[in-house]
C-alpha cells in the first residue's frame, strides 16, 4: 500500500477479487454480519464448494477474514466477516498506482488475472 492508496499490483488484486457478481454478493451479505459457510451458501443460493472458492479469492485479496470456532456440539465452523475497506477509484488513483505495477514475466498471470472467464 502506498501513502495515497494501493500499489498497482494491490489494485489489480482488489479489482480482480471484486470483479465477479458472486463475490460482490458475498461482500454485501457479510457487511451486515459474519456468517459461516453453510449459512452463507443457503442465503446466497450457491453451493458450498463454489462459495468457498469465492471466499478464498476474497480472503487472498484481504477483503474478508475467517475464524474457526467450535459449536456447542463440538463441530468446527468457519466464520467469515468482511474487513473494513475503502477503495477510491479515480483517474488520479490509477495514475498513482500505475508506476508501481510489477513488470509481467511472460507466461505468468498478473495479480487479479488468474485466468477467470467472464
Amino acid at each position: 500500500m502506498t501513502a495515497t492508496g494501493p500499489s498497482g499490483d494491490e489494485l489489480l488484486r482488489l479489482l480482480g477479487a471484486l470483479a465477479n457478481p458472486h463475490r460482490l454478493r458475498i461482500v454485501a451479505a457479510l457487511r451486515a454480519e459474519r456468517a459461516y459457510v453453510s449459512q452463507l451458501a443457503r442465503e446466497l443460493g450457491i453451493s458450498r464448494a463454489l462459495l468457498q472458492l469465492h471466499l478464498r479469492k476474497l480472503e487472498a485479496a484481504g477483503l474478508v477474514s475467517a475464524t474457526l470456532e467450535l459449536s456447542e456440539d463440538g463441530k468446527a465452523m468457519k466464520f467469515y466477516e468482511v474487513k473494513p475497506f475503502v477503495l477510491e477509484l479515480s483517474p488520479d488513483a490509477i495514475a498513482a498506482a500505475a508506476p508501481t505495477l510489477s513488470t509481467p514475466t511472460p507466461g505468468t498471470p498478473t495479480p487479479g488475472d488468474e485466468g477467470e472467464r467472464p
